[in-house]
């Protein structure tokens, strides 16, 4: 449901509307809206354009999101499922036989410890092993593994030839026939380049591939990975863009080393990010699945693209990361939806340490319930015919195509990590993702929304990450947790938290809304939020807090009337206001749409909140 709120307004939707009346007419339907719109002060009387513009919303991509489809929004036919351009999945049956590959990520220094990680996830449901381990642990990491039932993918950045051969003698040792092996060598000199800055040598890889394909049939050489420019926060259309310009030149390259096109496209598997976002989700795997095959069209093969998504990295937090759980609930239901065709969710407590098994526990019961209990799996192509997803996937495939071929115009994705071309368009969209993650327009429960200052952290062993250079790797909640870092280590220090008092006028239904309001923004800075209640004695409460800054809550009435009076009585060094409006005495303002981060560093600096 898409709202529109703040603490002066009540939420409007238009879902609601749509359900009170569902057999309204588009004009009727308009009508409605507007009348809605007007009652609430967002639409002025003597406006006289289509009054649902002010609910259309635009992504990173500049794609409009309507508040309502029909059937005239269509862009065409989306072929059937199995067919080209495979929009509506890569297999006509979906994944309605097997559900998706549910794939576990395993990695550490300890390959005894990763072993019982991996058992535990296979008896628990995982189907095949995403490993991250150095070659020569690759033996006992997998000691007790059934290779020809769980599928290993490798992920040893530029070690992958050594990883490969450590593999292939583990099929030999066991005795897997060649022609039934099954792994993906996860060799992306691409990636490794994006991720560290390196020099991207492709012939290595190539040569690999070569000769794998021409002994294991079920084996894939190369990854083209999306996560990299995801987590450097590029947008749904930049990282497509970017991922299917990886698929191409590693298509180039090997066909170079002697594949045909088909071989070629089959040594292939291409990583993408599945985010909270179920929608955007859900037509990133359909989209670039189409883009795939119009490559595949131009190119002259007819394999479908293989799809891995991955829950995003860059949206779970450290604070409050039990919601992660949600998140990732979400992801890897638009993930299955969308089609994919292996699914890793990532564990809750990723972001902080080594996940432990109770985590990984959580993450496997992730697809168990969507796959199981929902029955996620049980329809072929359950987005297909939704008007609103069919657009969005059509949009934004045009939108991915035009990043993918200004690429190619720039010289191809090696030339454009090279000169910093790419980078500096993903910074260009970290800038106006975070510019929304600061003014809370991209909530991020528990932290920049509802979070708890008294929340008991979560400890988990740390990860050492080694990886320098490269696209810089991001996460939404990074700016807000930097705060409560400081915070935390200002309590340890002190024994209190930075503090502000709220200074309330009238009674409390007069001003807990904006009371409400300006606590939830101030503690998403590890601010403590002094609130007296109804009093008439302002200037005492405040001295007793023990506070240095004030900020006032109450109605606009109550503001005309006495704001500036307040202001002066208290004696604070700092005052603010909850709501707009300039009065004597007070400094600044919070209200919805405002900049958080620049609020809450500023009042860090007031308080000698250092980091």
């Amino acid at each position: 449901m898409t709202e529109v709120a703040g603490p002066e307004s009540a939420p409007i939707s238009e879902l609601d509307l749509a359900a009170e009346f569902p057999q309204a007419t588009r004009e009727q339907w308009q009508e409605l809206v507007a009348g809605v719109l007007r009652k609430s002060g967002r639409l002025p009387e003597d406006f006289t354009g289509a009054p649902e513009s002010k609910l259309v919303t635009r992504t990173y991509d500049g794609i409009e999101i309507q508040p309502l489809y029909t059937a005239e929004d269509v862009p065409g036919d989306s072929g059937f499922p199995g067919l080209p351009p495979f929009v509506r999945g890569a297999r006509p049956e979906g994944q309605v036989s097997t559900g998706w590959d549910v794939r576990a990520r395993f990695t550490g220094d300890d390959a005894r410890e990763v072993n019982r990680a991996i058992l535990a996830d296979l008896e628990g449901g995982v189907t095949s092993i995403w490993l991250s381990v150095p070659p020569a642990s690759i033996a006992d990491a997998l000691n007790e593994v059934y290779l020809d039932l769980a599928p290993v993918v490798l992920d040893v950045g530029a070690d992958y030839e050594a990883a490969a051969g450590a593999l292939f003698d583990l099929f030999d040792e066991r005795e897997i026939p060649a022609s039934e092996a099954t792994a993906v060598l996860g060799a992306d000199p691409i990636g490794l380049a994006a991720r560290t800055g390196s020099a991207v040598e492709l012939e290595p890889a190539a040569a690999l591939a070569a000769r794998v394909a021409g002994k294991y049939p079920k084996v894939r050489t190369i990854v083209a990975d999306g996560l990299p420019f995801h987590e450097a926060g590029g947008s749904d259309a930049q990282e497509l863009g970017a991922l299917v310009a990886a698929g191409v030149t590693y298509l180039r390259s090997l066909t170079d080393a002697g594949l045909d096109a088909e071989a070629a496209a089959g040594q292939l598997e291409f990583r993408i990010a599945a985010t909270a976002d179920q929608f955007s989700t859900i037509a990133k795997l359909r989209a670039a699945r189409r883009l795939w095959a119009r490559v595949a069209e131009v190119c002259g093969f007819s394999s479908p693209m293989r799809q891995h998504a991955v829950t995003s990295p860059a949206m779970l937090t450290r604070r409050d990361p039990w919601v992660n759980m949600l998140r990732t609930t979400v992801a890897c239901f638009g993930a299955g939806v969308g089609g994919a065709d292996s699914v890793t969710v990532l564990p809750f407590d990723a972001a902080i340490g080594r996940p432990d098994a109770f985590s990984a526990r959580i993450a496997r019961n992730t697809h168990a319930v969507l796959l199981e209990e929902s029955k996620l799996a049980g329809v072929v192509d359950p987005a297909g015919g939704s008007w609103y997803v069919e657009k969005l996937t059509d949009d934004l495939a045009h939108a991915a195509w035009a990043e993918f071929t200004a690429i190619e115009g720039a010289g191809g994705l090696v030339a454009e990590l090279s000169s910093g071309a790419l980078a500096e368009r993903l910074a260009s969209t970290w800038e106006k993702r975070s510019s929304r993650i600061a003014t809370r327009r991209d909530p991020l429960t528990g932290v920049s929304e509802f979070p708890n200052l008294a929340e008991k952290p979560v400890v988990r062993t740390p990860v050492e990450s080694t990886v320098e250079g490269g696209l810089p790797r991001h996460r939404y909640a990074e700016g807000f947790e930097a705060l409560r870092d400081a915070s935390d280590a200002y309590l340890a220090s002190t024994g209190a938290r930075p503090k502000i008092f709220l200074a309330t006028l009238g009674p409390v239904a007069a001003h807990t809304a904006r009371a409400g309001f300006a606590a939830n923004l101030f503690q998403a800075g590890g601010v403590e939020a002094v609130n007296p209640g109804a009093t008439d004695d302002l200037p005492g409460a405040f001295s007793e807090s023990g506070a240095k800054i004030a900020c006032i809550c109450g109605t606009d009435d109550a503001y005309a009337a006495s704001a500036a009076d307040v202001a002066a009585s208290l004696g604070a060094e700092y005052v603010l206001l909850a709501g707009k409006g300039s009065y004597d005495g007070v400094d600044g303002n919070v209200f919805a749409g405002c900049d958080a981060l620049e609020v809450l560093n500023g009042l860090h600096a007031k308080l000698g909140v250092t980091r």
